[in-house]
């Protein structure tokens, strides 16, 4: 089994949902950042999901725009990313790792290298926020090749071609989006998911998981009751290190979230052998 299938069993098997927990590698500096990566795990964290800074983040709000910032600001590029996905791999062996970043980050290397570069760094999955569906196939068979998980975005608006493609091409988890727009917290959420995570399911896609405005532990509550496998938390994570919060306070913050992911769900979503 992978990490991830690994992780939704237990979960699953205690009455819980997933918790991630997302920060930009780098920020906001390469020290400060293994530190910040290490009270994820302390705090709870199921997965983390971590983001390779990029000058031009298209899927991400000021917040993670603003962390991508400081984080090439600090001289971090892919290379010490590779290395600090290494270095957190060798000390959290279990912890399921997903990489999101874009598809320019990705051409820089060709597919089929940063596929192989990210396997040997120990990661799990990649998320590239700016490949459509339509144009995946590539990444699809590059992950399947390195023996790694492609994640893919759906929303309740996504056509059902497309939940088709998804199911088809990805594995790990599907990344649901919690609301329109970028990434960001906030104060509610616009959950009106039933429907995708059905057709996800008889899709045969990955268990969904919700990101995008996840910040609050009424969030992830609300959203694991509404049937998600799990959720992840951004946004909320990276102002707590903006702000100059320590890596102990972050672990707390990620405690409260991690502490509400035992609402009672409207189903169980299984991951795949």
């Amino acid at each position: 089994m992978s990490r991830y299938a690994q992780m939704f069993s237990r979960c699953g098997g205690a009455g819980e949902g997933a918790l991630g927990a997302f920060l930009t590698l780098g920020d906001p500096d390469a020290a400060r950042s293994a530190d910040y990566l290490d009270a994820l795990v302390e705090g709870g964290a199921d997965m983390v999901e971590l983001g390779i800074p990029f000058s031009d983040p298209v899927a991400d709000g000021p917040v993670i725009q603003a962390a991508a910032q400081r984080a090439l600001a600090a001289g971090v590029r892919t290379a010490d990313c590779l290395a600090m996905i290494a270095d957190f791999r060798a000390r959290h062996p279990a912890v399921p790792v997903g990489i999101l970043t874009y598809a320019n980050i990705v051409a820089a290397r060709g597919i089929a290298a940063f596929w192989a570069d990210l396997a040997a760094a120990g990661a799990d999955s990649l998320l590239v926020a700016d490949v459509p569906s339509l144009e995946a196939a590539p990444y699809a068979e590059a992950a399947r090749a390195a023996g790694l998980d492609l994640v893919m975005i759906a929303a309740p608006n996504t056509a059902a071609p497309v939940i088709d493609r998804i199911a088809a091409l990805s594995s790990g988890y599907t990344y649901c989006v919690a609301r329109a727009g970028v990434t960001g917290a906030d104060q509610r959420l616009q959950l009106d998911h039933a429907a995708l995570f059905e057709k996800l399911a008889a899709a045969g896609a990955p268990p969904p998981v919700l990101g995008f405005g996840i910040a609050t532990p009424a969030h992830v509550a609300e959203a694991v009751a509404a049937g998600a496998a799990g959720v992840i938390s951004g946004s909320a994570i990276v102002r707590l290190i903006e702000e100059g919060r320590s890596p102990g306070e972050v672990a707390a913050f990620v405690s409260s979230l991690k502490s509400s992911t035992g609402a009672a769900r409207k189903g169980a979503h299984a991951a795949p052998a």
